[in-house]
């Protein structure tokens, strides 16, 4: 005796060994036994043989016409054996039974399932919705089946190229866009990104990088709404007794601080802290406000940025040179023989900018000889100057007592130059491309990022004291792997060395400064009773949301900006046709660049000490994944370390670019920069 039995929704026939009230016990052909429940056993025979009977049926199943058995087929349920005896013959045996029992049971779209065999036809209208939606996988199927096709061929179907974004980074499994190409991928053996390249859908490695950051950071386009206009500050402000100068560089048009000094040969000098002022005139929860927190922060990149706030905005609170632009500012006064700070007060005013000074125009004049007297200081602001930059090394200096170390400036900045037409499009990525250097800490850059250290941290502690919340950015140790954090507490930054740091010095490109500019305006206008005029209060929802979103939309905009100097990088080479370049080994493998902003794995180097300096080949590189290929041509030294290798070590993880990440996978189958008034 043979049984016929379904398990797992598998049916299997074998003999039947032996049998109580509750199951059977059923020898397979492969000799194993199996014991199975009375009520799993569907048929019970003589003959066949069971391997032949699975043949026989399938067999006979494929023949059954499933709309012809449906149409017969009772109103009430009904077994698998009475299907049978009605369609074949009403002598219809153990294959024919077996045969309309697989049938039934792969046709759930037809009849439904009831148990022990049994079914019942489905509704009519049901079976037809369900053939409907057969017929419509067969089609995408068929669908899928020919862009695999064409992109096997080298060709990208258009709506493939339409979704090239989302197939790589943001893949829906089930889109059949997605599904052809992991299907081109595998029967073509190519990764998915070559086999798209090769295929056309990537033309131009830099609209790659460009369109895929747009379709991350900004799905729904980059433009601004229209209508958005730059309120007007209301209150009248009373004109500062200064004469202001901001220290920017010539691309710069998000001029947010500028500095001042009074004072000077008398004994006691006044630093003036100068800071744009939109929160005076944009309101939370108004429309601009709504585009600033979407955004966030200004997204810089060589020859081209999307700023936080539209440029008809942005130029209504600019410090323009020649304008009483309406500022918030910080007066620090100053013992001017010790530089010991006697007092510090915040006022909501009109300064008036005598002059935009500019990095590029001025760093090879404004040196530190001129600024300590041992070279001719013939410049603007010369005594200005020469004050700010003895009182920077001083802040410096004490900060780097807190600290524990000096702050090192081992390497440069980087400047990135595009050679193009000033149509105000946005480059095409084929521009001629220069790179130079400004030194790190070089005297304006440390007269600048002292000056916001001392407001930002200043202001920071004077939120604290009058019980307004703001956005503070704190580091509990300079310990490997502790990280720079976001909270509304203050606390220390072991980094920079001071008791709490909250980013207020440039509202017009960061959210987070305007957020903070807000609560201070509130403490200068209210005093004691702050707490309960600011936007925010202690403990705010809101606050937590913007740090949140903040953090996040930063830490992306700072990467695209790496990843596409990364590509300039790339492009410099290949423009100015390099060979060889020197750099100093960093670790696993890592290289730095001497004289380019570059990271790159250089083979034959893992063993090498940090710092020792080698010579490399290029062999070659991919602006899609932004690779870099090298072997080591020579090795120049082996010094054991470099100074500041310790510090250096903390930016090896953010400056190495790796290869780029897909989404798609096919087996499936389916310090400086903390203060820095302007970017690099």
């Amino acid at each position: 005796m043979y049984a016929l039995f379904e398990e797992s929704g598998k049916f299997h026939a074998g003999r039947l060994m032996s049998e109580t009230d509750s199951s059977v016990q059923v020898e397979l052909e492969s000799g194993k036994r199996v014991k199975v429940k009375v009520a799993q056993v569907m048929l019970r025979f003589e003959q066949p043989a069971p391997t032949e009977l699975m043949a026989r049926a399938q067999s006979l199943a494929g023949e059954i016409d499933l709309a012809l058995a449906w149409e017969f087929a009772p109103e009430s349920e009904f077994g698998f054996a009475d299907l049978a005896r009605d369609y074949f013959d009403a002598q219809a045996g153990p294959e024919k039974q077996a045969a309309a029992l697989l049938r039934l049971f792969d046709a759930p779209h037809y009849f439904r399932r009831l148990g022990k065999g049994l079914f019942r036809k489905a509704p009519e209208e049901i079976v037809k919705a369900a053939l409907l939606g057969i017929e419509r996988k067969k089609a995408l199927a068929a669908q899928i089946e020919t862009w695999a096709g064409e992109l096997v061929l080298g060709q990208c179907p258009a709506p493939v190229r339409e979704q090239l974004y989302r197939i790589l980074f943001k893949p829906d499994k089930n889109a059949p866009e997605y599904k052809a190409v992991v299907e081109a991928a595998k029967r073509s053996q190519r990764a998915p990104l070559d086999l798209l390249k090769v295929a056309g859908a990537i033309d131009s490695a830099y609209q790659f990088h460009w369109r895929r950051f747009l379709f991350e950071q900004f799905p729904k386009g980059h433009a601004f709404p229209p209508g958005l206009a730059a309120p007007e500050v209301r209150e009248a402000l009373p004109l500062a007794p200064v004469q202001a100068f901001s220290i920017d560089d010539s691309a710069t048009t998000e001029i947010d601080d500028a500095l001042s000094v009074t004072g000077l040969g008398q004994g006691t000098v006044i630093l003036g802290i100068h800071i744009a002022a939109p929160g005076l005139a944009i309101a939370p929860d108004s429309p601009l406000d709504q585009v600033a927190r979407e955004r966030l922060s200004t997204v810089y990149m060589p020859g081209w940025k999307i700023t936080m706030l539209p440029d008809a905005v942005v130029q209504a609170y600019t410090l323009l040179e020649g304008s009483d632009c309406p500022g918030l500012s910080l007066y620090v006064t100053l013992d001017e023989a010790t530089l010991e700070v006697r007092g510090t007060e915040t006022r909501i005013e009109r300064v008036p900018i005598a002059a935009n000074l500019r990095h590029d125009q001025l760093d090879e004049v404004i040196t530190e000889a001129s600024l300590t007297g041992e070279a001719v200081a013939e410049y603007p602001f010369a005594a200005e100057l020469a004050f700010c930059f003895r009182l920077a090394r001083a802040l410096k200096a004490r900060r780097e007592v807190v600290r524990g170390k000096p702050e090192l400036f081992n390497r440069p900045d980087y400047n990135f130059r595009l050679e193009r037409n000033d149509d105000g499009t946005e480059p095409d990525g084929h521009e001629a491309v220069q790179i130079t250097t400004r030194r790190r800490g070089a005297p304006l850059d440390l007269i600048v990022s002292e000056a916001m250290i001392l407001a930002n941290s200043t202001w920071g502690g004077w939120l604290a004291e009058h019980g307004v919340p703001g956005i503070y950015r704190s580091q509990a140790s300079m310990a490997p792997g502790v990280k720079v954090r976001m909270g509304t507490k203050p606390a220390p930054h072991a980094g920079m060395g001071v008791a709490q740091y909250a980013w207020s010095t440039s509202p017009l490109r960061r959210y987070v400064d305007l957020v903070n500019q807000w609560q201070i305006i509130a403490c200068a206008r209210h005093g004691r009773t702050a707490a309960l005029a600011a936007p925010f209060r202690p403990k705010d929802a809101a606050l937590f949301s913007v740090i949140s979103a903040f953090d996040a939309a930063y830490g992306a905009y700072n990467g695209f900006q790496q990843a596409i100097e990364r590509y300039w990088t790339l492009r410099w080479l290949q423009q100015q046709a390099v060979a060889e370049l020197e750099a100093a080994v960093m670790k696993d493998g890592l290289v730095r660049a001497e004289t380019l902003p570059l990271v790159f794995r250089l083979p034959g180097t893992e063993s090498l000490p940090r710092g020792s300096r080698v010579r490399a080949r290029i062999t070659g590189m991919d602006l899609l994944t932004l690779d870099l290929h090298a072997v080591l041509a020579a090795r120049l030294d082996v010094a054991a370390a470099v100074a500041g290798a310790e510090e250096e070590g903390a930016d090896d993880e953010v400056e190495a670019s790796g290869p780029l990440t897909l989404a798609i996978d096919l087996d499936e189958g389916a310090a400086g920069a903390e203060a820095a008034a302007s970017p690099a």
